[in-house]
């Protein structure tokens, strides 16, 4: 029984940074050190479109982010390659959402 109880503990222990999952820093860690770029493409029919690249992490968090700003900026976007595409140009809107969620504006560059 003591056994088990010691894997729970152990279980709840970041691997990386080894502190507790509740307080681990690892995420905040990573975001600093991601190179964004934000830039403008024009697509079919050319339209706008705010191409956000660079940010590390799963497909589910990269969902996670482009919802927070597709809700921010009022727009419309998809995740898809590895990429955010945001309707219309977002620019300077979506640099200061990244902010807002922890990115380093020494690693953002607007293009």
């Amino acid at each position: 029984m003591i056994g088990e109880k010691e894997e729970e503990v152990m279980a709840d222990i970041c691997p990386t940074c080894g502190l507790p999952k509740s307080i681990c820093v690892c995420g905040t860690i990573s975001r600093e050190q991601q190179r964004v770029k934000i830039k403008l493409e024009r697509r079919k029919w050319n339209k706008p479109t705010t191409v956000i690249e660079g940010l590390n992490g799963t497909k589910k968090d990269l969902q996670e982010i482009a919802s927070r700003l597709k809700t921010v900026l009022a727009c419309g976007g998809v995740v898809k390659d590895g990429m955010i595409l945001l309707q219309g140009d977002h620019r300077d809107k979506a640099k200061d959402a990244l902010l807002q969620l922890g990115v380093s504006e020494e690693n953002i560059e607007v293009i």
